[in-house]
């Protein structure tokens, strides 16, 4: 039986994130194993914030991301399968890493269908959206 590389490399790239003060996010593909705030998915998928600052009692395994996090000021339990995962990458510099799409019959992806998001310019996978820059306002409404 082979071990899949994803989890694997999921697992390390958001240490990496962690470690270099970047915010880990993946981008996932939302079937029916999915358990995401609904309505936060647009075209079938959704860009979820992993970071520390922004969930909860994270686990990531061979099978599973799960966490909970707040949205809209709700506490909700997020359930992603590793096979909904399609990238992995910092907020700030984009810099992560994109996996092919694997079936559940699928017990591994090849080597070479992982491609480096930095590296592959035709990634079906948008890069982060540009930060905004300049200083945040709020405005006080009465």
């Amino acid at each position: 039986m082979d071990i899949p590389q994803q989890p694997y490399f999921l697992r390390a790239l958001y240490e990496w994130c962690v470690d270099s003060g970047l915010t880990p996010h993946i981008s996932v593909s939302v079937n029916n194993r999915c358990k995401v705030p609904m309505a936060y998915v647009k075209d079938g998928q959704i860009v979820l914030n992993i970071g520390p600052n922004a969930v909860r009692d994270i686990q990531i395994d061979n099978e599973w991301v799960s966490f909970s996090a707040r949205f809209s000021g709700v506490s909700q339990d997020v359930h992603v399968p590793m096979d909904a995962i399609q990238a992995i990458y910092a907020r700030e510099n984009g810099a992560g890493m994109a996996f092919q799409p694997m079936t559940a019959s699928d017990e591994t992806a090849p080597e070479s269908d992982i491609t480096p998001l930095s590296e592959d310019p035709d990634s079906d996978t948008p890069p982060p959206p540009p930060r905004p820059s300049g200083r945040p306002s709020l405005k006080v409404v009465k």
